[in-house]
Parts: structure tokens; sequence; C-alpha cells
């Protein structure tokens, strides 16, 4: 019987350069997108998709991701006092069981490969996934939970896809795609950010992934590759020539590029309009912003 991925491992150990100055003192992971952070979308991702145990590979500076998780047992009782019952209720969605979640130190940044093989003593022989909090999915199922179900019939190694246009193909790793079926893709190769006229395909893998204990044996070996970094591409791909065990799944939803400020922007605009609550003030504001362009041109 196929073991149960229950586990998940969370990279969060970057600087987040990207968004300086507010990434000084606030981690990326915890700024908010709309009300809740980054990572709290992830974290109710996994848990639709049946992750118990949760793993996150952190580096200094991340004190605030490790306290968001924690209890706070007097601001619980002053909203328990001023009867804000639903408040209460959101507040206790981002406590952790205790032992439920660990936090590991990746000492230098030597690539995503590098973050995940930092958690391998907790995973030890058992399938687990990996998800980058920076990739945001908009989906009627949450997209590791489609791949979750993929994964009860195919085993293996899986990965998330989408189609990327050929310039963009250079910022992701890219699939060698030997047959397609539905939703489920078979790989014969991945190519960690190509150019534009090398790509095999035009499907890119985004932060979504499942994976067997036989890639972190490969990131054992400690290969540099792109950029000098220790790339969990070619420990995938690595599977390939050994296993034959590895499938791309295009899910169905949006994924938002919050790694990106533009890509943030977006998907603050698209899941505030998701609100009953914001819908209408914000549609009525961006429709006054679109009149009072179109009046200047």
């Amino acid at each position: 019987m196929r073991k149960k991925v229950t586990k998940a491992i969370f990279p969060v150990a970057g600087l987040g350069t990207r968004f300086l100055p507010a990434t000084k003192s606030v981690p990326k992971e915890i700024m908010t997108l709309v009300d809740r952070p980054l990572v709290q979308y992830a974290i109710d991702e996994a848990r639709a998709a049946g992750i118990k145990e949760f793993i996150f590979v952190t580096s200094r500076g991340k004190g605030a991701l490790e306290d968001y998780f924690d209890q706070h047992p007097t601001l619980e009782q002053e909203l328990r006092k001023k009867g804000k019952d639903a408040l209460l209720e959101t507040l206790k969605e981002t406590n952790m069981e205790s032992g439920a979640i660990a936090y590991i130190r990746q000492h230098k940044a030597l690539g995503l490969g590098h973050a995940v093989w930092c958690a391998r003593r907790l995973i030890a022989n058992e399938p687990f996934a990996v998800m980058l909090p920076d990739d945001v999915i908009a989906a009627e199922t949450p997209c590791l939970q489609q791949m979750v179900e993929a994964y009860e019939e195919t085993g293996g190694n899986m990965v998330a896809a989408m189609e990327v246009p050929p310039e963009k193909a250079s910022s992701y790793g890219v699939l060698d795609v030997a047959e397609e079926n539905g939703q489920v893709i078979k790989v014969k190769g991945m190519v960690e950010k190509p150019k534009a006229d090398e790509a095999p395909s035009n499907l890119a893998v985004i932060g979504r992934y499942i994976l067997s204990p036989s890639v972190l044996q490969n990131l054992n070996k400690m290969k540099h590759g792109t950029g000098g970094e220790i790339q969990l591409t070619d420990a995938i791909a690595e599977d390939i020539v050994n296993e034959n065990n590895v499938h791309g799944f295009r899910f169905r939803g949006q994924r938002f590029d919050c790694g990106s400020k533009a890509g943030f922007l977006q998907a603050t605009v698209a899941f505030a309009l998701a609100r009953d609550d914001l819908r209408d003030d914000l549609a009525r504001y961006l429709e006054d912003i679109v009149h009072i362009d179109k009046a200047a041109q």
C-alpha cells in the first residue's frame, strides 16, 4: 500500500531582497496578502491536502515567522472578554499543535535543493511535499490536494506545472515531456532555467512538489548546478534516469508569483475581489481609476 503524504517542507530562508526595505525587519513570508500572511495560504493548502507535519527551513531573522504560529493567550483572552468570537476563531486557525511544526536552519544560501536537503532527517523514508509560499494559487480545489489525489494513482515524484511564454522559460525548471494523459504528464527530462531557444517545452515547474525519499539521496551528492547552487530540479531529474518515476501535473487554478512586487499586487487585487466584504468597494475604486486614466488620455 502506498504511503500517504503527511509531511511538508516549507523553504523560507530567503532574505526577500526584492521587498526591501519592508523585509529588513519583517520576513517576506508573513507580509500580508489582504489580511493573511503569505505563509498562511500555504499552510491552509497543506492542511486541505492532509499534511500533518510542517517543516520550515529558516535562517537568521525569521523569529517573527516562528512567533506567528505560536499561541497568544493575552490576545485570545481579550477577544473572548469582548465577545469577538469570529476573530477568536480566525486567530485559532493560525495556531499549530505542539509537535506539529519544526524549524530547521539553513546556514548557507546554497539553493532550493540544499534547503530541502536540510530537512532530510525529519523526512526519513517517507514521501513528502515541498511548498514554496511565494507561489500562491487560487483554486476551487487547493493545488496540493489535486496533486495528492493524482499521486495516489502514480506514486513516484510529481511536480506542479503550468504553461509559460518562451521568453519566461529561463526563470523556471522546464519539463521535457514524454507523453500526456489529461492533467498528468510523463516526464523524460527536466532542465533548470534553460535559454528560450533551448527549452524542451513551455511547461514550467512551479512551487508545489510531491517527492520520494530517493530525491534526498540524490541531494546527498551535493552537485552544484545552475548559478552554482544545489538545484532541486537536478535531483528530481536524476530520478527520471534511475527510476523513471517523475510526473508533471497540470493543476486547475491561477498561480500568482508573490515573490515579485507586481505578482504580489495582482494577487492582492484578485483575492480582495473574491471577498464579499471587500469586492464592491474595491471594484468601484478600480473602475474610478480606469475612468480617470481614460479621461487623462
